[in-house]
């Protein structure tokens, strides 16, 4: 596999014609590791995604290959709210992924394969790391990127809140953690219908929407497996959901919260909210109320951006996330910083680490970014808009609030109409990378699939 540069910048100082061959390969390399954009964009998340899209299609076919850049240290797209189902089997990785090479001929963007290491604000410039093959060879050299603006789109992680062994739980951050536990999950069924006890525990420490939905989604896996397991194999699936708050979905309205932990329980999920776990230990987690027994341990509390992020010379906060100004500007002109890597004011708050934020920030930043390359400012601050909460609960249920903080009332909606406006999400994020006509072409192919296939993966 060979990356190519879609944009150079050549030396002019440097001789057009060099006699020594082994110099006009110093110099091309050089060429071809040096690279300058208008508008870097870095990560291809929901947020960057989209406005990598957006500026592209705006600049258009000609002019956007040149000036917009997109580099995510992976080759595919997947958005992150569904990694829970990528991590239970329900969702095929492979199917749903998205090519960034092909979204990014289809929107005019250029896009390059990189791993960020270092990001120079006052000199304009980034460094990407080499990347290695699975044999250990140089897949693609380390590169630099110079920038006119850049903006930082690099999502953020978990939290482990300096709980002893935290660490060695299974998290789901990167779809690459999703595949893993997807893996390692279909051992674990598998050694569990062949086992004397016939049992499987898992326990998922936080109560948030990553833990609400993974629960729900690893009990429809478990169904799904068991109608094709005769009586023999059969198994029992006990799932433990501990948050230390007094509730789950603490961060959403009460009556979301209350109807998820009945849904949770009436399917079989053992709910512990208001207990704090003080240590993780291969097999079991320690609480002040006793020790929770487990085969898995998931750690799913809390969100915090990479460590790394506090050494590019820009204001972070203790949560290493990019502080930005209601314009999304963070302390270093022209850098900007949008999704769960920024702090961006929002009243007295801040502005929570959701895709609906990050798609209405990629959206404002493409109208500001635009009016720049044209000599203009965007006067209009960034005001974030909330439009309520939804967690799905499985293949046909959800629970939910639309309408919420748009000076009505909100409106309370759980069941299969919770769950179809939730997926009515996955499905704008894909009309706004993709158009109108290619998401519902998308759409119906992966529901034909599903009904040949199932809905588990199970290789």
């Amino acid at each position: 596999m060979r990356i190519v540069s879609a944009h150079t910048t050549a030396d002019p100082d440097t001789p057009q014609v060099p006699r020594d061959t082994r110099t006009l390969d110093v110099v091309m390399a050089a060429r071809q590791r040096s690279m300058h954009y208008d508008i870097v964009v870095i990560g291809g998340g929901a947020g960057g995604l989209e406005l990598a899209a957006r500026l592209g299609r705006k600049l258009g076919r000609r002019a956007g290959r040149e000036r917009v850049l997109l580099i995510d240290r992976s080759v595919f797209h997947i958005w992150k709210p569904s990694l829970h189902e990528v991590a239970a089997g329900t969702l095929d990785a492979h199917q749903e992924g998205l090519s960034y090479m092909i979204l990014a001929r289809r929107n005019h963007f250029s896009f390059t394969l990189g791993d960020l290491v270092d990001f120079d604000a006052a000199g304009r410039s980034l460094s990407l790391a080499e990347l290695l093959d699975d044999d250990g060879r140089v897949l693609v050299p380390a590169r630099t990127v110079s920038f006119t603006r850049a903006v930082l789109a690099l999502g953020s992680g978990s939290n482990h809140f300096g709980t002893p062994g935290a660490e060695s739980a299974w998290v789901l951050e990167q779809t690459a953690d999703a595949e893993r536990f997807r893996r390692h999950l279909l051992g674990a069924f598998t050694r569990a219908a062949f086992s004397e006890r016939r049992q499987l525990g898992i326990a998922i420490v936080g109560g948030g929407a990553t833990g609400v939905e993974l629960s729900a989604e690893l009990l429809e896996a478990h169904a799904v497996l068991q109608e094709g397991f005769g009586a023999e194999q059969r198994f029992r699936l006990d799932i433990t959901l501990v948050e230390a708050a007094p509730r789950i979905l603490s961060a959403l309205p009460e009556k979301i919260s209350k109807q998820a932990t009945r849904a949770l329980e009436r399917k079989g999920v053992r709910v512990l909210p208001g207990t704090a776990v003080t240590e993780v230990r291969p097999d079991r987690l320690v609480t002040a109320d006793g020790e929770i027994e487990a085969d898995i341990i998931v750690w799913a509390a809390g969100i915090k951006a990479a460590a790394t992020n506090a050494g590019y010379g820009l204001a972070t906060n203790r949560l290493n996330q990019f502080i930005v100004d209601d314009h999304l500007r963070t302390s270093a002109p022209d850098v900007y910083a949008l999704g769960d890597c920024a702090q961006c004011p929002w009243g007295e708050r801040s502005v929570p680490a959701r895709a609906q934020a990050a798609h209405q920030q990629a959206a404002y930043l493409a109208r500001a970014l635009l009016a720049a390359l044209r000599e203009r400012s965007v006067d209009k601050p960034y005001v974030y808009r909330d439009f309520g909460s939804l967690v799905s609960l499985g293949e046909k249920r959800g629970v939910g609030s639309l309408m919420g903080g748009l000076g009505g009332p909100n409106f309370f909606v759980e069941g299969l109409v919770a769950k179809l406006a939730y997926m009515s999400l996955h499905l704008d994020h894909h009309r706004a990378i993709l158009g109108i006509g290619n998401t519902l072409v998308l759409a119906l192919a992966r529901l034909l699939q599903r009904r040949v296939s199932g809905r588990l993966k199970l290789h």
